[in-house]
This record gives structure tokens, sequence and C-alpha cells, in this order.
């Protein structure tokens, strides 16, 4: 029986990348904000460098590679593993960085290692499905820089004027953005990946441990990110009647 190797030279490359580029935000690029303000915009920073790359890299693996895009059990592609390698050296740095940080923060701890489970479980243990896993990688990955950058200003919106500007200008567009893509576009392919898996199409190429585990992951994963814009559509629905109802006074 062949070893299976859980790492490969990509990996601490790509983990000592997002590591530096980690040091870079927290000693240089941030280095005159608040220390909780450091971490918080450092870890926005790295993923920044990795959404729109993993967007673009992911969208020409799956374009180049993928010959039957209805088959979501087809082998893996080099292009798709070196996408998977990619993204699982970001999420083990942004692990490292709420370990140290934010430890109390259990969710998104939690979050992280269940996407490296889905990552790691596709590119060295099952070998196949890799283009569903990419689909939703792009899905969650599009809206990484309007996030990034609506999240770091509102790091700095109660001391930056141009910060808060900045949040109040974003927010609208970014929900809508969110609540399409994660709302919409996101559980419509979660739905098509179930009827494929539950039809057993997958069944000699995925073990069904793998496809139910990655389904609840992912499933929640969604509900969670819909929970989650649903609470910030509540908060700008409250913001904006209090400010009618200043006016008003």
């Amino acid at each position: 029986m062949a070893a299976v190797f859980l790492f490969t030279p990509t990996i601490p490359t790509f983990f000592i990348m997002f590591s530096f580029v980690y040091l870079l935000a927290y000693f240089l690029i941030f280095c005159n904000w608040d220390p909780q303000q450091r971490a918080g915009a450092s870890s926005c920073f790295i993923s920044l460098v990795h959404g729109t790359p993993a967007v673009l890299i992911a969208t020409y693996a799956l374009i180049n590679t993928q010959r039957n895009f209805g088959n979501l059990a087809s082998p893996n592609t080099t292009s798709q593993n070196i996408v998977l390698e990619f993204s699982i050296g970001y999420f083990l740095m942004d692990l490292l960085h709420y370990i140290i940080f934010y430890p109390r923060e259990v969710l998104f701890i939690l979050h992280h290692l269940v996407t490296l489970y889905v990552f790691v479980t596709c590119r060295y243990m099952v070998h196949h499905g890799a283009s569903a896993i990419l689909v939703l990688l792009i899905l969650a990955e599009i809206t990484s820089p309007c996030q990034n950058v609506w999240t770091l200003a509102s790091f700095r919106k109660a001391e930056v004027p141009a910060s808060a500007k900045l949040y109040k200008i974003l927010s609208p567009p970014f929900y809508v953005f969110y609540s399409v893509v994660r709302g919409v576009i996101g559980p419509l392919f979660v739905f098509k990946m179930g009827v494929f898996y539950i039809s057993g199409a997958a069944d000699s190429l995925i073990p069904k441990w793998a496809w139910v585990s990655w389904m609840v992951v992912i499933i929640s994963a969604i509900a969670l990110s819909i929970l989650w814009i649903l609470n910030n559509w509540l908060d700008l629905y409250k913001e904006s009647r209090n400010r009618a109802s200043k006016k008003v006074r």
C-alpha cells in the first residue's frame, strides 16, 4: 500500500509566503494601529492576498483542465491540486493567527479546521472531486476584496472619519453582493452537489464518508454565512432607523 503524504513541498512554501505577508502587514503596514486591530488587519491583508489569486487560479484550473463540468467526481488535476495547496497554506497561517490572538473565537477556529479537513482529504486522500470544491472556493473568495476592505474600514471607523465614510458607502453594495453569492448562487450549487452525490454517480470514486462529511461542512458554512449577512442587514436597518429618528428630532 502506497504511503499517504500529508504535505508536499508547495504547502510549506505557501505557508511561509503567507507568514511573511502577515508579518509584513503586522510590523510595517499596520504598525501604527492598536495592537488588537493590527492583528485583525494583518489577517485581512493575507485574506486579500489569498482571495483574488485563489479565484483566478481556481478559475484557470477549472477552465483549462476540467473536461466534463457535470462530473463532480472527476480525478483532481495537477493545477487543481496546486490551488488546494495554496489555500491550505493560507488557512494554516490564518488558523495560527486565531489561535495566538483570538483563542476564544471558537467558531472561526472551527471554520478553519473543517475547511482544512475538506481541502486535505480532497487533495491527499480522495484524489477526486476538486472541481466542485474549487467552484465553492471561487464563490467563497470572490467577495474577498470587498469584504476585507469593508472589515478594515470597520476597524477604524470610530477614529478615522474617512474610514467611517468608506464603511457606510461600502456596506449596502457589499451586503447585496454577498447575499447573492452566498445566499443564492452558493446554495444552488450545493444543491447540485447533493443531487450528484446522492444519485450514486460518485460512489466508485469518492467514498461515502468523504462526500457526506464534505456536505455537512459545506451546508453548515453556507448556513452560517447566511446568518451572518442577515445579522448585518439587520444592523444596517437599525442604523438607518436611528439616523432617520435623529433627523426627525
